[in-house]
């Protein structure tokens, strides 16, 4: 018979290992999703759209910030964090529209992946991450309704004649909204 390992919280740790695996994954997420909107934003400023690159640029470095977050959270409350392989990262894209249809869909997943964890520390009682977490939903609905926001001024404008050149104006004026978010 297999006996079962029950977790406790010792004197030396408060993050249960499950926990502490959950959030290193959600590390790692944070760690592509700079590095995809890094390459998103190489591909635009290659293909013109300055504006639009200077968001993405600056996204970049704020899911980086997002990703180091969680890793000093998992140190502090006496886990490990990992630094995340990042890999398999697209550097080429179709249109604009892609790159904001992508980032819509990529922002939804890193929704669900917050939510999971946020229920797991309430199943556990660790209410200490659930709190900590809070910040995260947060800052998920933000992501979420200014990548909303992004791909209707594509459908308000247009991308015929000079179009995308007005839509990276606006995307412009959009990333000057979020700054001063965080």
């Amino acid at each position: 018979m297999k006996t079962v390992e029950k977790e406790i919280v010792t004197l030396k740790r408060s993050l249960l290992t499950d926990t502490e695996q959950k959030l290193n994954k959600q590390v790692e997420m944070e760690g592509k999703s700079s590095a995809y909107y890094l390459s998103m934003a190489s591909w635009a400023e290659m293909q013109g759209f300055s504006n639009s690159a200077r968001f993405l640029y600056d996204h970049a470095e704020e899911e980086r910030g997002h990703m180091l977050k969680l890793f000093r959270y998992i140190n502090e409350a006496g886990g490990h964090a990992v630094q995340p392989e990042i890999t398999n990262i697209r550097h080429n894209f179709n249109s604009l529209r892609e790159v904001f249809e992508l980032i819509l869909e990529h922002e939804i997943e890193v929704t669900k992946s917050i939510n999971l964890i946020v229920d797991h520390c309430f199943g556990v009682k660790d209410f200490a991450t659930f709190s900590f977490m809070q910040w995260y939903v947060t800052e998920q609905r933000e992501e979420e309704t200014l990548a909303r926001r992004a791909l209707e001024i594509f459908e308000i404008i247009g991308e015929e004649g000079i179009g995308l050149w007005t839509i990276d104006q606006e995307l412009g004026k959009l990333h000057a909204t979020t700054e001063g978010i965080e």
